[in-house]
């Protein structure tokens, strides 16, 4: 069962006790993502989540390496459009060894220039590589084109030109305004003992928010169709197609997860079979939802030799055509349902992924389902539903982005 308690700052921390393993899986998650970046700050959200490794008034860098690995733990962290998070995983007595290293990281990182310098090479080549690598690029490009006025549509990784002007005062101003106890969510899941809860509660409960501290705003921004090209020396061309979709929070959640399985999700869907086993058009077809606060997108990928490009990207327009026409049936749907339940259950069954669940659905949602719960919203997704997506979603002018060698 997951437990919810908030401290008297406002920092809110959930656990889920599951007493049949010896693990604990601890994340801080904090509503800080490169969608709330101004202009001049992208990449920033991104750059602090690296810094924090880089060592505190009490712990070198190394040393916080060092301290992880003598107790064969993990440590880690991530930063997405909406959310940054630094999680851990460590054996049930190494518990409260873990959340005070990263409470120290946390509170009382120093943002050394040296380490800044090397940090932001480190960063760059980050950059560099994710511009190497087409089938990541192509990605970011689409996002380019459908949010050109917005952050969302910036990178996460930031750019050269921005990344180079971060300095420790920019990161403490970031931090004042994006890391208040409000917007922190602590995320335990394992054997969690009673010392455990408060030694959190001790190390995060008392902060106080920064008279800097600004709440979150969404933008809600609007989603523009057109194409964009690279041309690079590569041996594929990457096509991605994205249309308008739904936000997270949107009744339909459950039924644009399983419309995505049923045209793109899996080996089964009409993508795959038609591009891949029918055609032998690409060895890669796919695609995915991507749902934030207040809006979404769909969106299908596939790389193909630049001749067969025009005929890979006939082939999903034609397939998508037959849906909106026809839709799709109701031994899809049921299969799609059954899948989606298997792989939500089955997604549970770590205590990383019990702690990632519960960390964000308190983050986004303030509320947690039960297991039972999701499985019934699941079930109930109808050919309605799905009807009424295939409507609202592929009947929308796409975004499209493409990169490859010349024809």
């Amino acid at each position: 069962m997951v437990q919810v308690h908030t401290c008297q700052n406002g920092v809110r921390i959930v656990s889920e006790q599951i007493d049949h393993v010896r693990s604990v899986a601890l994340g801080i998650f904090v509503n800080a993502g490169s969608r709330y970046e101004l202009p001049e700050e992208n990449g920033i959200t991104h750059f602090i989540e690296h810094m924090l490794f880089k060592g505190t008034k009490n712990r070198t860098a190394r040393q916080i390496a060092e301290e992880f690995d003598r107790i064969g733990g993990e440590l880690n962290a991530f930063t997405s459009k909406e959310n940054t998070c630094y999680y851990a995983k460590v054996l049930d007595h190494h518990a409260e060894l873990a959340v005070t290293i990263l409470a120290d990281m946390f509170f009382n990182s120093t943002f050394a220039e040296e380490e800044l310098e090397k940090e932001r090479q480190v960063v760059l080549e980050e950059i560099l590589m994710s511009e190497d690598a087409p089938d990541d690029d192509v990605h970011e490009k689409l996002w380019e084109v459908m949010y050109p006025n917005d952050a969302l549509g910036r990178p996460i990784l930031g750019t050269a030109t921005t990344l180079k002007t971060f300095t420790a005062d920019m990161i403490r101003n970031y931090m004042a305004k994006h890391y208040g106890p409000e917007s922190v969510v602590i995320s335990i899941a394992g054997n969690i003992s009673t010392k455990l809860m408060q030694t959190i509660e001790d190390l995060f409960g008392h902060y106080q928010p920064s008279p800097l501290v600004v709440e979150p705003v969404l933008s809600n921004p609007h989603f523009y169709p057109g194409e964009i090209s690279k041309t690079r020396d590569t041996e594929q061309a990457h096509l991605a197609i994205s249309y308008p979709a739904i936000g997270v929070k949107d009744p339909d959640m459950y039924s644009f997860i399983a419309l995505n399985n049923i045209i793109g999700g899996n080996m089964s869907s009409r993508l795959f079979q038609e591009v891949r086993e029918e055609r032998g058009l690409a060895y890669s077809i796919f695609s995915y939802q991507s749902c934030y606060a207040d809006v979404g997108a769909f969106t299908i990928y596939g790389s193909t030799s630049r001749q067969q490009l025009s005929q890979l990207q006939h082939t999903i327009d034609a397939t998508l055509l037959d849906i909106v026409a026809g839709g799709v049936t109701e031994e899809e749907l049921m299969n799609a349902k059954e899948q989606l339940k298997g792989s939500f259950v089955l997604g549970l069954e770590g205590t990383g992924a019990r702690m990632n669940r519960n960390g964000t659905s308190e983050l986004v949602h303030r509320r947690h389902r039960s297991v039972d719960e999701v499985l019934a919203s699941i079930d109930a997704v109808s050919m309605e539903s799905i009807d009424r997506l295939i409507a609202k979603i592929l009947k929308a002018e796409p975004a499209i982005s493409i990169i490859g060698p010349e024809a």
